[in-house]
Protein backbone atom coordinates (compact mmCIF):
# COMPACT_ATOMS: atom_id res chain seq x y z
CA UNK A 1 0.00 0.00 0.00
CA UNK A 2 3.08 2.25 0.85
CA UNK A 3 4.34 1.38 -2.82
CA UNK A 4 1.32 2.16 -3.58
CA UNK A 5 1.05 5.59 -2.46
CA UNK A 6 4.68 6.49 -3.21
CA UNK A 7 3.84 5.92 -7.21
CA UNK A 8 0.83 7.87 -7.09
CA UNK A 9 2.63 11.41 -5.21
CA UNK A 10 5.65 10.70 -8.16
CA UNK A 11 3.29 10.73 -10.75
CA UNK A 12 1.07 13.70 -9.59
CA UNK A 13 4.60 15.55 -9.09
CA UNK A 14 5.53 14.88 -12.81
CA UNK A 15 2.15 16.08 -14.20
CA UNK A 16 2.14 19.21 -11.70
CA UNK A 17 5.73 20.24 -13.12
CA UNK A 18 4.61 19.66 -16.91
CA UNK A 19 1.89 21.96 -17.15
CA UNK A 20 1.75 25.17 -18.79
CA UNK A 21 -0.07 27.13 -15.67
CA UNK A 22 -0.69 25.52 -12.22
CA UNK A 23 -3.87 26.59 -10.06
CA UNK A 24 -3.36 29.82 -7.25
CA UNK A 25 -3.44 26.76 -4.35
CA UNK A 26 -0.78 24.62 -6.46
CA UNK A 27 1.49 27.99 -7.63
CA UNK A 28 1.90 29.65 -4.31
CA UNK A 29 1.55 26.44 -2.19
CA UNK A 30 5.04 27.87 -0.29
CA UNK A 31 3.00 30.76 0.67
CA UNK A 32 0.23 29.31 1.97
CA UNK A 33 2.23 26.69 3.55
CA UNK A 34 4.25 29.73 5.16
CA UNK A 35 1.18 31.64 6.19
CA UNK A 36 -0.63 28.86 7.84
CA UNK A 37 2.52 28.22 9.96
CA UNK A 38 2.34 31.52 10.97
CA UNK A 39 -1.25 32.04 11.77
CA UNK A 40 -2.24 32.73 15.11
CA UNK A 41 -5.79 34.09 14.78
CA UNK A 42 -9.30 33.02 14.83
CA UNK A 43 -10.34 30.94 11.76
CA UNK A 44 -13.53 31.28 10.17
CA UNK A 45 -15.22 27.81 10.39
CA UNK A 46 -14.21 25.73 7.04
CA UNK A 47 -11.87 28.38 6.45
CA UNK A 48 -7.82 27.29 5.65
CA UNK A 49 -6.32 31.08 6.63
CA UNK A 50 -7.77 33.53 8.82
CA UNK A 51 -9.59 36.85 7.42
CA UNK A 52 -6.04 38.65 8.12
CA UNK A 53 -3.94 36.30 6.21
CA UNK A 54 -5.91 35.82 3.14
CA UNK A 55 -5.92 39.62 2.61
CA UNK A 56 -1.91 38.83 3.13
CA UNK A 57 -1.60 36.39 0.71
CA UNK A 58 -3.26 38.56 -2.11
CA UNK A 59 -2.08 41.84 -1.14
CA UNK A 60 1.21 40.53 -0.16
CA UNK A 61 3.47 41.88 2.70
CA UNK A 62 6.19 40.95 4.88
CA UNK A 63 5.71 38.50 7.35
CA UNK A 64 8.10 36.89 10.10
CA UNK A 65 10.82 38.37 7.56
CA UNK A 66 9.56 36.80 4.65
CA UNK A 67 8.01 38.43 1.81
CA UNK A 68 4.89 37.15 0.22
CA UNK A 69 4.01 37.98 -3.07
CA UNK A 70 1.14 40.87 -4.44
CA UNK A 71 -1.00 39.58 -6.70
CA UNK A 72 -3.73 41.83 -7.15
CA UNK A 73 -2.72 45.02 -7.97
CA UNK A 74 -5.50 47.96 -7.02
CA UNK A 75 -8.65 47.45 -5.71
CA UNK A 76 -7.62 46.63 -2.08
CA UNK A 77 -10.62 47.92 -0.31
CA UNK A 78 -12.48 45.59 -2.79
CA UNK A 79 -10.09 42.91 -1.19
CA UNK A 80 -10.91 43.45 2.10
CA UNK A 81 -15.24 43.76 1.53
CA UNK A 82 -15.32 40.44 -0.39
CA UNK A 83 -13.28 38.63 2.83
CA UNK A 84 -15.92 40.17 4.77
CA UNK A 85 -18.50 39.11 2.68
CA UNK A 86 -17.87 35.33 2.43
CA UNK A 87 -17.27 35.81 6.18
CA UNK A 88 -21.11 36.26 6.46
CA UNK A 89 -22.07 33.27 4.71
CA UNK A 90 -23.08 35.69 1.86
CA UNK A 91 -22.43 35.23 -2.03
CA UNK A 92 -20.12 37.03 -3.54
CA UNK A 93 -20.39 38.44 -7.29
CA UNK A 94 -17.48 40.10 -8.94
CA UNK A 95 -18.11 42.55 -11.43
CA UNK A 96 -16.06 44.88 -13.67
CA UNK A 97 -15.26 45.19 -17.08
CA UNK A 98 -12.75 42.59 -19.30
CA UNK A 99 -9.20 42.25 -17.36
CA UNK A 100 -9.86 43.93 -13.85
CA UNK A 101 -8.54 40.57 -11.94
CA UNK A 102 -11.73 38.89 -11.71
CA UNK A 103 -11.51 35.63 -12.45
CA UNK A 104 -7.98 36.06 -10.60
CA UNK A 105 -9.14 37.15 -7.25
CA UNK A 106 -11.92 34.64 -7.55
CA UNK A 107 -9.04 31.83 -7.80
CA UNK A 108 -6.83 33.43 -5.13
CA UNK A 109 -9.91 33.77 -2.57
CA UNK A 110 -10.77 30.46 -3.36
CA UNK A 111 -7.17 28.56 -2.94
CA UNK A 112 -6.39 31.09 0.26
CA UNK A 113 -9.52 30.21 2.35
CA UNK A 114 -10.89 26.42 0.84
CA UNK A 115 -7.03 25.34 -0.10
CA UNK A 116 -8.76 24.33 -3.60
CA UNK A 117 -10.03 26.63 -6.16
CA UNK A 118 -10.57 23.85 -8.96
CA UNK A 119 -14.32 23.48 -8.46
CA UNK A 120 -15.62 26.04 -11.09
CA UNK A 121 -18.27 26.52 -13.42
CA UNK A 122 -17.57 28.72 -16.90
CA UNK A 123 -20.60 30.28 -17.78
CA UNK A 124 -21.88 29.63 -21.00
CA UNK A 125 -25.49 29.98 -23.32
CA UNK A 126 -25.06 26.62 -23.56
CA UNK A 127 -24.65 25.53 -20.13
CA UNK A 128 -27.09 22.79 -18.56
CA UNK A 129 -27.94 21.77 -14.85
CA UNK A 130 -26.09 18.91 -14.90
CA UNK A 131 -23.12 21.26 -15.43
CA UNK A 132 -23.23 22.46 -12.29
CA UNK A 133 -25.12 20.02 -9.91
CA UNK A 134 -24.74 16.58 -10.53
CA UNK A 135 -25.38 14.18 -13.50
CA UNK A 136 -25.45 10.19 -13.50
CA UNK A 137 -23.23 7.27 -14.67
CA UNK A 138 -25.85 5.82 -17.22
CA UNK A 139 -24.35 2.23 -17.11
CA UNK A 140 -24.67 2.24 -13.62
CA UNK A 141 -28.19 3.87 -13.34
CA UNK A 142 -29.57 1.29 -16.06
CA UNK A 143 -28.56 -1.29 -13.90
CA UNK A 144 -29.68 -0.63 -10.40
CA UNK A 145 -31.34 3.18 -10.57
CA UNK A 146 -30.58 6.29 -9.43
CA UNK A 147 -28.52 5.93 -6.11
CA UNK A 148 -25.49 7.76 -4.71
CA UNK A 149 -22.97 5.24 -6.26
CA UNK A 150 -24.70 6.09 -10.21
CA UNK A 151 -24.48 10.06 -9.32
CA UNK A 152 -21.75 11.80 -11.10
CA UNK A 153 -20.83 15.58 -8.57
CA UNK A 154 -20.65 18.49 -10.04
CA UNK A 155 -18.55 21.51 -9.09
CA UNK A 156 -21.65 22.08 -6.80
CA UNK A 157 -22.41 19.52 -5.83
CA UNK A 158 -18.69 18.52 -4.43
CA UNK A 159 -18.24 22.25 -2.73
CA UNK A 160 -21.09 21.70 -0.88
CA UNK A 161 -20.15 18.16 0.22
CA UNK A 162 -16.40 19.26 0.87
CA UNK A 163 -17.36 22.71 2.44
CA UNK A 164 -14.80 24.59 0.33
CA UNK A 165 -15.81 27.50 -2.53
CA UNK A 166 -17.42 27.14 -5.80
CA UNK A 167 -16.48 30.17 -8.72
CA UNK A 168 -19.19 30.58 -10.93
CA UNK A 169 -17.74 32.31 -13.90
CA UNK A 170 -19.35 34.62 -16.58
CA UNK A 171 -22.56 34.13 -14.97
CA UNK A 172 -24.93 36.16 -16.85
CA UNK A 173 -23.57 34.58 -19.97
CA UNK A 174 -25.52 31.60 -18.97
CA UNK A 175 -29.31 31.85 -19.65
CA UNK A 176 -31.54 32.87 -16.16
CA UNK A 177 -33.41 29.66 -16.00
CA UNK A 178 -29.68 28.14 -15.15
CA UNK A 179 -28.69 30.80 -12.55
CA UNK A 180 -31.76 30.34 -11.08
CA UNK A 181 -30.71 26.70 -10.13
CA UNK A 182 -28.25 28.66 -7.29
CA UNK A 183 -31.34 30.46 -5.63
CA UNK A 184 -32.57 27.26 -3.32
CA UNK A 185 -29.07 26.04 -2.68
CA UNK A 186 -27.93 30.09 -1.34
CA UNK A 187 -31.18 30.19 0.68
CA UNK A 188 -31.68 26.76 2.39
CA UNK A 189 -28.15 25.84 2.04
CA UNK A 190 -29.19 22.24 0.88
CA UNK A 191 -29.38 20.66 -2.78
CA UNK A 192 -32.33 18.23 -3.39
CA UNK A 193 -31.58 15.56 -5.98
CA UNK A 194 -35.41 14.51 -6.56
CA UNK A 195 -34.49 11.40 -8.22
CA UNK A 196 -33.09 9.70 -5.40
CA UNK A 197 -36.25 7.81 -3.39
CA UNK A 198 -34.33 7.11 -0.28
CA UNK A 199 -35.70 10.59 1.86
CA UNK A 200 -32.30 10.29 3.71
CA UNK A 201 -29.86 10.25 0.61
CA UNK A 202 -31.74 12.51 -1.51
CA UNK A 203 -30.32 15.90 -0.29
CA UNK A 204 -26.80 17.30 0.18
CA UNK A 205 -26.07 19.15 3.23
CA UNK A 206 -23.57 22.41 2.96
CA UNK A 207 -20.91 21.55 5.54
CA UNK A 208 -19.13 25.24 7.26
CA UNK A 209 -17.14 27.09 4.42
CA UNK A 210 -19.23 26.61 1.25
CA UNK A 211 -19.58 29.12 -0.59
CA UNK A 212 -19.92 31.05 -4.31
CA UNK A 213 -18.22 33.18 -5.37
CA UNK A 214 -19.55 34.80 -9.02
CA UNK A 215 -17.41 37.17 -12.20
CA UNK A 216 -20.02 39.15 -14.15
CA UNK A 217 -18.49 41.24 -17.35
CA UNK A 218 -19.78 45.00 -17.49
CA UNK A 219 -19.82 44.76 -21.17
CA UNK A 220 -21.87 41.41 -21.18
CA UNK A 221 -24.05 42.06 -18.16
CA UNK A 222 -27.21 42.64 -20.33
CA UNK A 223 -26.57 39.27 -21.86
CA UNK A 224 -28.85 37.37 -19.23
CA UNK A 225 -30.20 39.66 -16.60
CA UNK A 226 -30.05 37.70 -13.24
CA UNK A 227 -33.23 37.57 -11.59
CA UNK A 228 -34.03 39.80 -8.72
CA UNK A 229 -34.32 36.87 -6.47
CA UNK A 230 -30.98 35.57 -7.38
CA UNK A 231 -29.56 39.40 -6.95
CA UNK A 232 -30.63 39.60 -3.51
CA UNK A 233 -28.51 36.90 -2.51
CA UNK A 234 -24.95 38.20 -3.69
CA UNK A 235 -23.20 40.98 -2.51
CA UNK A 236 -22.03 42.76 -5.65
CA UNK A 237 -18.53 44.59 -5.91
CA UNK A 238 -17.24 46.00 -8.84
CA UNK A 239 -13.68 45.94 -9.95
CA UNK A 240 -11.92 48.93 -11.36
CA UNK A 241 -9.50 49.22 -14.13
CA UNK A 242 -5.95 50.14 -12.63
CA UNK A 243 -5.73 53.66 -12.75
CA UNK A 244 -1.92 54.13 -11.54
CA UNK A 245 0.39 53.79 -14.34
CA UNK A 246 3.09 52.61 -11.89
CA UNK A 247 0.56 49.94 -10.94
CA UNK A 248 0.04 48.81 -14.40
CA UNK A 249 3.82 48.75 -14.97
CA UNK A 250 4.06 46.05 -12.17
CA UNK A 251 1.58 44.39 -13.29
CA UNK A 252 2.60 44.04 -16.46
CA UNK A 253 5.76 43.43 -15.71
CA UNK A 254 5.42 40.58 -13.16
CA UNK A 255 3.33 38.49 -15.11
CA UNK A 256 5.13 39.16 -18.57
CA UNK A 257 8.48 38.26 -16.94
CA UNK A 258 6.85 35.23 -15.17
CA UNK A 259 5.54 33.71 -18.68
CA UNK A 260 8.77 34.48 -19.86
CA UNK A 261 10.60 32.55 -17.20
CA UNK A 262 8.34 29.66 -17.45
CA UNK A 263 9.60 29.46 -21.42
CA UNK A 264 13.06 29.66 -20.25
CA UNK A 265 13.41 32.50 -22.22
CA UNK A 266 16.24 34.97 -21.37
CA UNK A 267 14.92 38.03 -21.84
CA UNK A 268 12.84 40.48 -19.72
CA UNK A 269 10.58 43.68 -19.84
CA UNK A 270 12.21 47.08 -18.76
CA UNK A 271 10.31 49.87 -17.07
CA UNK A 272 10.92 51.81 -19.83
CA UNK A 273 9.12 50.19 -22.36
CA UNK A 274 6.28 48.46 -20.60
CA UNK A 275 5.54 52.37 -19.55
CA UNK A 276 5.16 53.29 -23.15
CA UNK A 277 3.11 49.75 -23.62
CA UNK A 278 0.46 50.80 -20.64
CA UNK A 279 0.55 54.49 -21.97
CA UNK A 280 -0.82 53.47 -25.37
CA UNK A 281 -3.52 51.11 -24.11
CA UNK A 282 -4.54 54.37 -21.74
CA UNK A 283 -4.55 56.63 -24.75
CA UNK A 284 -6.60 54.00 -27.04
CA UNK A 285 -8.77 53.13 -24.36
CA UNK A 286 -9.53 56.92 -23.91
CA UNK A 287 -9.38 58.20 -26.64
CA UNK A 288 -6.94 60.99 -26.26
CA UNK A 289 -3.13 61.32 -26.21
CA UNK A 290 -1.60 64.31 -24.60
CA UNK A 291 -5.13 66.56 -24.68
CA UNK A 292 -5.69 65.59 -28.40
CA UNK A 293 -8.73 63.85 -29.10
CA UNK A 294 -8.54 60.85 -31.51
CA UNK A 295 -10.85 58.21 -32.30
CA UNK A 296 -11.40 55.27 -30.44
CA UNK A 297 -10.89 52.23 -31.80
CA UNK A 298 -13.96 49.46 -30.76
CA UNK A 299 -11.46 46.97 -29.59
CA UNK A 300 -11.77 46.91 -25.22
CA UNK A 301 -7.97 46.84 -24.84
CA UNK A 302 -8.33 45.01 -21.34
CA UNK A 303 -4.96 45.02 -19.04
CA UNK A 304 -4.98 41.25 -19.79
CA UNK A 305 -4.40 42.36 -23.27
CA UNK A 306 -1.86 44.22 -22.48
CA UNK A 307 -0.18 41.91 -20.68
CA UNK A 308 -0.35 39.33 -23.76
CA UNK A 309 0.99 42.38 -25.96
CA UNK A 310 4.14 42.25 -23.87
CA UNK A 311 4.72 38.85 -23.66
CA UNK A 312 4.56 38.17 -27.84
CA UNK A 313 6.59 41.20 -28.38
CA UNK A 314 8.98 39.65 -25.65
CA UNK A 315 9.06 36.67 -26.94
CA UNK A 316 9.50 38.26 -30.90
CA UNK A 317 12.38 40.33 -29.90
CA UNK A 318 14.15 37.24 -28.08
CA UNK A 319 13.77 34.86 -31.21
CA UNK A 320 13.91 37.77 -34.45
CA UNK A 321 15.46 40.38 -33.14
CA UNK A 322 18.45 41.43 -31.53
CA UNK A 323 17.01 39.84 -27.39
CA UNK A 324 16.17 43.31 -26.47
CA UNK A 325 12.35 44.24 -26.38
CA UNK A 326 12.14 47.74 -28.02
CA UNK A 327 8.85 50.03 -28.43
CA UNK A 328 8.38 49.32 -32.39
CA UNK A 329 8.13 45.65 -31.23
CA UNK A 330 5.05 46.91 -28.47
CA UNK A 331 3.49 48.82 -31.60
CA UNK A 332 3.87 45.97 -33.30
CA UNK A 333 2.03 43.25 -31.84
CA UNK A 334 -0.57 45.98 -30.67
CA UNK A 335 -1.98 46.04 -34.16
CA UNK A 336 -3.11 42.28 -33.01
CA UNK A 337 -4.90 43.54 -30.27
CA UNK A 338 -6.28 46.91 -31.80
CA UNK A 339 -7.70 45.28 -35.25
CA UNK A 340 -9.93 42.43 -34.35
CA UNK A 341 -13.26 42.69 -36.54
CA UNK A 342 -13.67 46.50 -37.27
CA UNK A 343 -11.84 47.74 -40.69
CA UNK A 344 -12.16 51.27 -39.62
CA UNK A 345 -9.90 50.12 -36.77
CA UNK A 346 -6.97 50.23 -39.04
CA UNK A 347 -7.67 54.21 -40.07
CA UNK A 348 -7.62 54.36 -36.18
CA UNK A 349 -4.79 52.82 -35.11
CA UNK A 350 -2.37 54.54 -37.93
CA UNK A 351 -4.10 58.18 -37.03
CA UNK A 352 -3.30 57.40 -33.52
CA UNK A 353 0.84 56.74 -34.35
CA UNK A 354 0.91 59.70 -36.46
CA UNK A 355 -0.82 61.61 -33.50
CA UNK A 356 2.12 60.10 -31.22
CA UNK A 357 4.97 60.90 -33.43
CA UNK A 358 3.79 64.27 -33.73
CA UNK A 359 2.23 64.74 -30.19
CA UNK A 360 5.49 62.98 -28.03
CA UNK A 361 9.28 63.80 -29.14
CA UNK A 362 11.16 61.47 -27.14
CA UNK A 363 13.33 58.78 -28.47
CA UNK A 364 11.39 55.17 -26.99
CA UNK A 365 8.06 57.63 -28.87
CA UNK A 366 9.86 58.17 -32.20
CA UNK A 367 10.73 54.49 -31.88
CA UNK A 368 7.26 53.48 -31.60
CA UNK A 369 5.56 52.33 -34.85
CA UNK A 370 3.87 49.33 -36.26
CA UNK A 371 3.65 47.70 -39.60
CA UNK A 372 -0.34 48.81 -39.92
Amino acid sequence: MADSHQRISEKVGIFMENVQRLPAEDGFSKELERLKEVDKATKPTGWSLSPEMVRLFILGGEINGQTISRKIYGNDDIIEKAIVTLIGQRGLLLAGEPGTAKSMLSELLAAAISGNSKLTVQGSAGIVEENIRYGWNYALLLKSGPSLDALVPGPLYQSMLQGQIMRFEELTRCPTEIQDNLIPVMSDKILHIPEIADEQLSFQLAKPGFNIIATANLKDRGVNEMSSALKRRFNFLTMHPLSKLSDQVSLINGEVNKQLESQNIAIQLDNQVTEVLATAFKDLREGSVEGQAIDKPNAIMSMAEAIEVGFTASVHAHYFGNNAVTPHNIADQLIGTVIKDDEDDIKRFKSYLKTVSRKRSSSEWQNFSGNA
